[in-house]
């Protein structure tokens, strides 16, 4: 308890004698101290009152002498005169007061209660007209003396004490309150009297518009229109002031909706919306669009939507016009608007409208060219001048309209530093369609000149295909392998193209000529496509075999070994000269079968190939394919002796150069590697596999030591121990050493 923590509890059982709640609140409260209270003072006769009174006037006369400028003791004395039936000395209190401070709203208040509370009604009205005239700016004073005379059922004195408050111009809280008291003795005439004079003093859309209501409310709706469109004569039709009336034609609008003059109301949304700059008109299109969603057609709906929709995206163009996103989004809605048009039978005039709005939209879209020359800037900007291009050829059919997109775009991008295949390709295709084909052959052409492009090169050959120009396409692929020889795609698909001309030696010189190149890009798929080409197209297995043995020269990788022993050994149609001679197409054509003792010695050459090579890793992949083709096509013997060349997981031990510990790696083990390097421990390595084998096929062999029997000996000595101990794991080191190590070290 002496650092301040609450004492620690050792016993949580209960007491013996409970105590309640109730019991404690009891407790408390009887202990508790009686406050000091001042004794009463009774009066027994007048001489005793005069001599209190006296006393009491003497306490409030040094006060009010004391603080003369507080006005709570002016108040304090005067409600005491007042308690005491002395109203003539209370007045000359207040009076006193007003004389010290006449501008105190409190004191006024004070003033006035008094005299109601003594019924002094006539003193009272007195007073708040005295109050009024010397403070006509304090609300608070008119509130209560319009209160006083309707409180006394004196309408007209209330209507004259307005009248004179709303010579003052008051807020808007003074003119609602006149305009309400009318209202409840059902004088609605002159209440639109006052809204008038209301209007005239502050004409804001918030006045207009709860005049207008209050003219409908009371049944004259001729009135109501007459309030509206004096209104908005009043506010014009230029922008700023249009938009500050944007309440007035919202209320408009909806009363007439709420008349069912649904064609009044529209009009009335469509003057306010065409005046206004969408920005600023948002509220005024939401309630159009609500409004149409409720009472218009699907057209007009539509229309309405598209409305709100521009209004948005102007909004997001204008703070960032590079944001090529957005301006796809506006185009299509535009274009989609057009379509709705087209498709539900609008009038020439209304579809020329919607066609220059999507251009409009389309000019201020490519007017904002990328920043820098870098062509990530550029990509989806020029997208839309493509898009802008498709509009003006398949939607207004404008064909000279498109070609000057074209021809403008084309000008624009900086072709020395980058360019634009596709945007060639679709300008080129785009005069073929109009049956220009020179000038998209030169346009191409230029192409190429001015930038040669992998993609540019496509595309031209693609066209000179559609249109069966061979001649042209040979052209073609000549240039682009001039302008990228180390291109094998290229190469495959010239070679392709004199197949599938049937002109076989072009195809084959292209072929022998692709790979003659000092350097390709991927240069197996142009070895492999001229392989498939003799083995399929040609069926020369000699010329096939010479290029098998080219290519292990050049790359000598083990998928070309393995590719090489499977085509010795696999089956290929006939030679050509063969196949012309054999008239009966419908037939299963006729294939040269393989030779497997020819796959085995080249599966037996690339092994050894490999293994100068040092690649182990290789030489199993190799050996797993020799395994297979020698399942399907070889006999026991000759399976037998694949399986005995496949290496097995050895463990090896060196030190890592740069930790210097002593690091354990796993490696392939190869039969003959052992046997070429530690002829002794290759053979105690096949006795000990050979014997581990037959214990595993033995019913009960379970473990290594299965035929061992234990020492029934004592157990050695310590040193004796020891000693044994180093001489079995010198042994187990040395025959690690010895078996498990490719090099024999």
């Amino acid at each position: 308890m002496q650092d301040g923590r609450a004492p620690r509890i050792r016993n949580r059982a209960p007491a013996a004698i409970q105590i309640t709640a109730e019991q404690l609140l009891r407790e408390a409260q009887e202990r508790q101290e009686s406050t000091f209270r001042a004794p009463k003072q009774r009066v027994e006769d007048f001489e005793e009152l005069h001599e209190y009174r006296g006393r009491k006037r003497k306490e409030f006369e040094e006060r009010v002498r004391r603080t003369r400028g507080s006005i709570k003791e002016w108040t304090q004395y005067a409600n005491w005169e007042a308690s005491q039936n002395e109203f003539d000395r209370s007045r000359s209190i207040f009076e006193r007061a007003l004389d010290v401070d006449p501008r105190s709203v409190q004191l006024w208040l004070s003033y006035t209660e008094m005299e109601l509370k003594s019924r002094n009604v006539q003193h009272a009205r007195n007073l708040f007209d005295r109050a009024v005239t010397l403070l006509p700016r304090v609300d608070q004073l008119w509130y209560k003396y319009v209160y006083l005379e309707e409180l006394l059922q004196n309408v007209p004195g209330a209507r004259q004490v307005f009248e004179r408050w709303m010579q003052w111009e008051p807020d808007d809280k003074a003119w609602q309150a006149y305009i309400k008291m009318e209202e409840r003795y059902d004088e609605s005439d002159r209440a639109s009297v006052i809204y008038e004079r209301w209007i005239a003093v502050r004409p804001d859309p918030r006045v207009w518009v709860k005049w207008a209501k209050f003219e409908e409310e009371r049944g004259k709706l001729d009135k109501a229109r007459e309030v509206f469109q004096t209104a908005l004569q009043f506010f014009g039709d230029e922008e700023e002031q249009v938009e500050k009336a944007q309440a007035v034609f919202s209320a408009f609008a909806k009363m007439e909706t709420r008349l069912k003059e649904y064609e009044r109301a529209r009009v009335i949304y469509k003057f306010a919306l065409s005046r206004l700059p969408r920005s600023k008109s948002a509220n005024l299109y939401a309630a159009y669009t609500k409004f149409e969603k409720q009472h218009g057609t699907r057209s007009i709906v539509e229309s309405t939507v598209l409305g709100k929709r521009r209004i948005q995206y102007e909004d997001e163009v204008s703070q960032d016009g590079r944001n090529y996103d957005v301006w796809f989004d506006y185009v299509r809605l535009e274009e989609g608007g057009l379509r709705t048009l087209r498709e539900e039978g609008g009038t020439k005039e209304e579809e020329d409208a919607a066609t220059e709005r999507v251009r409009d939209v389309y000019e201020r879209a490519v007017a904002h060219v990328p920043p820098g020359q870098e062509k990530r800037h550029w990509r989806r900007y020029i997208f839309l001048w493509l898009e802008y291009a498709l509009f003006e050829e398949i939607e207004t059919k404008d064909y000279d309209r498109a070609r000057q997109v074209y021809r403008t775009v084309l000008n624009l991008v900086p072709h020395k530093q980058f360019t634009f295949a596709k945007l060639w390709i679709m300008a080129a295709r785009f005069e073929i369609r109009q049956l220009n084909l020179t000038a998209a052959r030169k346009m191409l052409g230029t192409a190429i000149g001015m930038c040669p492009k992998e993609s540019l090169f496509k595309g031209y050959i693609q066209l000179e295909m559609d249109l069966r120009e061979f001649d042209r396409v040979r052209t073609l692929y000549e240039k682009y392998l001039e302008y990228d020889p180390t291109n094998s795609a290229a190469w495959i698909k010239y070679a392709e193209l004199e197949t599938a001309l049937e002109d076989f030696t072009r195809a084959e010189a292209i072929f022998e000529l692709g790979v003659s190149q000092a350097s390709l890009s991927m240069p197996e798929i142009l070895w492999k496509a001229y392989i498939d080409f003799e083995v399929d197209e040609q069926g020369d297995r000699e010329k096939t075999r010479s290029l098998y043995e080219r290519l292990v020269v050049l790359s000598g990788h083990h998928k070309v070994w393995i590719s090489y022993a499977e085509f010795e050994g696999s089956s290929i149609p006939l030679p050509r000269a063969m196949r012309e001679e054999e008239e009966d197409e419908d037939a299963e054509p006729r294939v040269v079968a393989g030779d497997p003792e020819l796959s085995r010695q080249v599966f037996e050459r690339g092994y050894k190939d490999l293994k100068v090579k040092g690649l182990k890793a290789e030489r199993a992949a190799l050996l797993e394919s020799w395994k297979a083709f020698e399942q399907e096509h070889g006999s026991e013997s000759d399976l037998a002796k694949v399986e005995g060349m496949m290496p097995i997981i050895g463990r090896k031990q060196h030190v890592d150069k740069e930790t210097g510990q002593v690091v354990e790696d796993w490696e392939l083990v190869f039969a003959d590697d052992e046997r070429e390097a530690n002829p002794r421990s290759f053979k105690f390595l096949q006795m000990a596999h050979a014997w581990k084998q037959s214990q595993a096929k033995k019913p009960g062999g379970g473990g290594i030591l299965s035929g061992f029997t234990p020492a029934t000996s004592s157990v050695p000595e310590s040193g004796q121990n020891d000693d044994v101990r180093m001489e079995d794991r010198k042994e187990q080191d040395d025959s690690h050493s010895d078996v498990a190590s490719s090099d024999g070290e």
